[in-house]
């Protein structure tokens, strides 16, 4: 187990390895967008994550440029990660902020090792890359430039339109690597919107980015997710939703039913006591597992596949996304040994993460225990499985 600098101040144990190179520089900003935040900024060691296999997941590496996260929804399944840095899975997700200023140059030193294959890289499979603070640091956008300028494909999925600003760049990354966009648009429903998911932009927002990423020729779907059985799983509700997906150009749409590993659930319970009181009993039945049960599952998945067929006899199928490049036609993106400096040698990984969070396959928020992992550089598709609950598409990176 890695242990690390408490960023509360507390020294490692003597002899334990270390994630970051110097104690963390503490900020607050005096701003209403910023109020009540903290913000640890670290030099990391390292950026890049890689997915155990075990996981499952339709993607190998990861990056994370922030840790924890402002959006403050109660049901994100990234909250336990929190508690690796010796902050709680609550209040301190939500407000305490880890911020990597030097992911650009980490990254860059990363990709330019001799051993690197130029694999895709998952962005957003913790914690959004898009949140509020991004707007300053603009972290995320010194990465994208780094995965343009080597020319290693790369995905990003997120609940902002603030990736709108970068699509400069994600227009250049997909023509000359590849590149696809997600964003995740649980509900258009106004209540539920603005209870369970405080710190978000509105999702009508979250719609347009989508709209103008594809009108752009950049590959964007849309992750209806988490459906939360009782308050957004209503055909109604998945109706609009999938059909304003629809009409704005998803290359593909997804479901993930709500999901509740343990440290989400002692969040997100008192949660739903306070705001629906009459589902604490239902939850707590359909919840004794992390998973919602089969039966949910199978009829939101029926339920989605009845939006999706209503909206594709109304809008048509989605557009094909533009081919990205090969990887022959792709150059080489590493130095030899001899150019490789010091700072190439393999460092700490974070706990949690292979982009600490993602989920195992097989009865996971994704609920397909069919999929197969794609050979490599290919496009990673779901099928519906036998419960018909699992994303019938999903691109690589967007877990």
């Amino acid at each position: 187990m890695l242990t690390f600098n408490d960023l509360r101040g507390q020294p490692a144990k003597p002899g334990a390895p270390t994630l970051f190179d110097l104690p963390p520089v503490t900020r607050t900003f005096d701003t209403p967008d910023f109020r009540g935040l903290t913000f640890y900024e670290v030099q990391a060691k390292s950026l890049l994550n890689r997915v155990p296999a075990a996981s499952g997941m339709p993607f190998e590496w990861t990056v994370n440029v922030y840790r924890g996260c402002s959006h403050a929804c109660g049901y994100c399944f990234a909250r336990p990660t929190h508690t690796y840095l010796n902050f709680d899975a609550g209040e301190d997700f939500e407000s305490r902020i880890v911020v990597k200023v030097n992911a650009a140059e980490a990254l860059r030193r990363e990709l330019r090792r001799p051993t690197w294959g130029g694999h895709h890289v998952a962005m957003g499979t913790n914690t959004d890359p898009y949140q509020r603070c991004e707007g300053r640091y603009k972290l995320t956008r010194a990465v994208l430039e780094v995965f343009r300028d080597l020319r290693n494909p790369c995905s990003v999925l997120t609940k902002s339109p603030l990736l709108t600003r970068d699509l400069d760049l994600m227009t250049e990354l997909h023509q000359v690597a590849g590149f696809s966009a997600a964003l995740s648009i649980g509900t258009l429903d106004e209540d539920v919107w603005r209870s369970s998911e405080p710190g978000t932009p509105h999702p009508r927002a979250r719609i347009d980015a989508v709209r103008r990423l594809n009108e752009a020729g950049v590959p964007c779907g849309v992750l209806v997710a988490p459906i939360l059985p009782g308050l957004s799983d209503h055909p109604d509700q998945l109706k609009a939703v999938v059909g304003a997906a629809a009409e704005a150009g998803a290359t593909h749409i997804s479901p993930i039913t709500l999901h509740l590993r343990p440290g989400v659930k002692e969040v997100f319970m008192p949660w739903l006591e306070r705001e629906h009181p009459e589902l604490v009993a239902s939850y707590q039945r359909m919840y004794r597992n992390s998973n919602a049960p089969k039966q949910v599952r199978e009829q939101i998945g029926t339920r989605l596949r009845a939006a999706k067929a209503a909206a594709r006899a109304e809008h048509g199928p989605p557009a094909r996304p533009p081919a990205e490049p090969s990887q022959a036609n792709r150059p080489p993106n590493s130095r030899s040994a001899e150019q490789a400096g010091p700072g190439d040698q393999p460092q700490p990984r974070e706990r949690g993460g292979p982009g600490a969070g993602v989920e195992p396959r097989a009865g996971t928020e994704l609920g397909d225990e069919s999929g197969k992992r794609a050979p490599t550089g290919e496009r990673w598709r779901w099928g519906a499985g036998p419960a018909g609950s699992g994303p019938e598409q999903l691109d690589l990176g967007l877990g």
